[in-house]
């Protein structure tokens, strides 16, 4: 995995940063989902840079809102800019956050190649996260969110989202 990306972030701000989850997958920080660009403190006050992870993705909002209130409960005033380019790629979510969302029950995405050929159903390789079996079939392009695709286990038979590749 290729993480091509410059964070800008002040040390003391990312203890604050690890604690605000991400809203749709709420055992993931919104650092280990990378989509922190920057945090830092210009004459007092915070100022943070994010990136959605899918252009209109309607979380940005409530992760901005987070992010606000999080530094507020400091006594620090922040302000939040959503920033487009470049655009939040999978590669960006941090091994944690992988090993996060397996453990969530949420498959962790596959490198673009390997992604292509399981969203075409043309290899079996998006490992289940209930029983590590790699007897998996798509149902559906879309899981819970526009991000993720549903999966059922042949195995175990377990359903189960697969967070798609996005580069």
């Amino acid at each position: 995995m290729t993480i091509a990306l410059e964070q800008h972030i002040d040390a003391n701000l990312i203890s604050i940063l690890e604690k605000i989850s991400d809203p749709e997958i709420p055992v993931l920080s919104i650092m280990d989902m990378g989509v922190v660009r920057s945090a830092q403190k210009i004459d007092d006050v915070v100022q943070i840079k994010i990136t959605p992870t899918y252009s209109g993705c309607p979380a940005m909002d409530v992760i901005g809102e987070d992010i606000i209130a999080a530094f507020k409960e400091e006594n620090i005033q922040a302000k939040v800019d959503l920033v487009l380019s470049p655009a939040w790629t999978t590669d960006w979510i941090t091994p944690r956050g992988r090993k996060a969302l397996e453990e969530y029950g949420i498959a962790a995405p596959l490198d673009e190649e390997a992604d292509k050929e399981a969203l075409l159903g043309n290899k079996k390789i998006v490992k289940c996260p209930q029983c590590s079996s790699t007897n998996t079939k798509m149902v559906s392009q879309f899981g819970s969110t526009a991000c993720k695709a549903l999966f059922k286990c042949e195995d175990c038979l377990e359903p189960f989202d697969y967070f798609k590749c996005l580069k």
